[in-house]
């Protein structure tokens, strides 16, 4: 008579009271409140930080909309500046695991899990979500950004990554804490990449689905924004 094997694969289960979603916002009205009917419907409201980067449009007005955790900035201190600020928010909140998202509607909310998933393994300190696992959705001008994004990235910091540029990642609250962000604008994600070369932090990519829209595109780098976060980048790897 055969022996019925034990399934012996991990189920790791979510609690989302452990975890935060730290989301800079910067005059997102026309997507945030997409972004923010589809994490409620989903269940992740109340784990959601805004972080209003002193917008000049109704962002507010529509984020109190929410059942989320609303903060606002004094100044405007950029993209980098937001999510430091959301990190230390979401540590003094006792998150456990702290994801950062794009206010955009670029990223897919339903894709959490699979970046939350390594954290609760313990292997590793962090997931990158790589919109480059699969380029065929991604824009031309997009690809070509975020290669010589990945370029610049290896060769000032020394670590090799398919997608530098993404905003969407999670990390253990232990990471967080070891992170120090200094860069207030776009930088902030390859400042990212530096910082899990120089404190040691155990990575993995995840692959993600980007979503494009007109909208979505118009917030992307530029040229002229791309050499300004170039010059930024080196000048933060001399220091």
């Amino acid at each position: 008579m055969k022996k019925k094997r034990k399934n012996t694969k991990k189920i790791f289960r979510i609690n989302k009271k452990d975890i935060k979603i730290v989301i800079p916002i910067y005059n997102e009205a026309k997507a945030i409140g997409g972004l923010l009917d589809e994490l409620t419907k989903l269940g992740w409201a109340n784990s959601v930080i805004c972080v209003d980067d002193h917008s000049t449009d109704n962002s507010r007005d529509i984020i109190l909309n929410y059942p989320v955790y609303y903060m606002r900035l004094i100044i405007n201190r950029g993209q980098g500046g937001a999510i430091r600020t959301g990190n230390e928010a979401a540590l003094k909140m006792g998150a456990k695991i702290i994801v950062h998202m794009d206010g955009d509607h670029q990223h897919k909310p339903t894709e959490l899990p699979n970046l939350i998933k390594p954290m609760l393994s313990k292997k590793y300190d962090i997931a990158l979500g790589s919109r480059l696992k699969d380029r065929r959705n991604m824009p031309i001008k997009r690809r070509v950004a975020n290669t010589i994004g990945n370029i610049i990235t290896r060769i000032l910091f020394g670590l090799s990554v398919s997608d530098s540029q993404s905003g969407y990642r999670a990390m253990s609250a232990s990471a967080a804490k070891k992170i120090r962000l200094k860069t207030n604008g776009m930088e902030v994600c390859s400042e990212v990449i530096s910082q899990i070369k120089r404190q040691k932090l155990k990575y993995v990519e995840v692959p993600i689905t980007a979503v494009y829209t007109t909208y979505s595109l118009s917030k992307g780098q530029s040229l002229l924004k791309g050499i300004k976060t170039m010059i930024k980048l080196i000048v933060n790897r001399l220091q």
